[in-house]
């Protein structure tokens, strides 16, 4: 089993995307789950959401500890919660940032950075990096087809926000150096 672990702030997305990841995966052909884990339930607020995949039913029910995958949809997250907890080595974390930063990464673990804000700013005029950064995700990891992804997406948006929210998540599935 694989996992991943969303940080985000309320409103940003984080539950959606998990569910989409999710949507995504099971539509390519494997099990999977996804949920959230709230706070103090505002915008703003730090919030989590978690996705696993594998290839057999999934009976597991706790929050992900010890994620293969971590993104970050906020950066400023890092400052005031340990993102990277229990990351396994060989672990990919993308952060969502439009600049070089350093991290106190654990061993093994490789960190991706990607200007979502940017991207989601161009391509859907509002600063809402979810599926920008499931476009990254899908790229840096495999655990998703970017086909599955757009299928999902046009199952949760309609019309041109469907596209504008493709557009995004492709173009970040590009720079990150998925095929095209």
């Amino acid at each position: 089993m694989r996992e991943l672990r969303i940080h985000g702030r309320g409103g940003q997305g984080s539950v959606t995307a998990a569910e989409l990841i999710a949507v995504a995966a099971f539509e390519g052909g494997v099990f999977s789950q996804a949920f959230p884990a709230f706070g103090v339930e505002r915008r703003g607020a730090p919030v989590q959401a978690f996705v696993r995949f594998d290839t057999s039913k999934i009976r597991l029910r706790s929050q992900v500890y010890e994620p293969d995958y971590i993104i970050v949809q906020d950066s400023t997250l890092i400052r005031d919660v340990n993102v990277f907890q229990g990351v396994k080595p060989g672990g990919i974390v993308i952060i969502n940032t439009e600049k070089e930063q350093e991290y106190s990464i654990p061993a093994g673990v490789k960190v991706i950075t990607i200007d979502a804000t940017g991207i989601a700013l161009q391509e859907l005029g509002v600063p809402i990096t979810n599926t920008t950064l499931m476009g990254a995700f899908s790229a840096a990891t495999g655990e998703i087809k970017m086909d599955s992804l757009e299928n999902a997406l046009r199952r949760r948006f309609t019309g041109d926000m469907a596209e504008k929210n493709i557009k995004a998540a492709r173009k970040a599935y590009q720079l990150i150096g998925g095929a095209s």
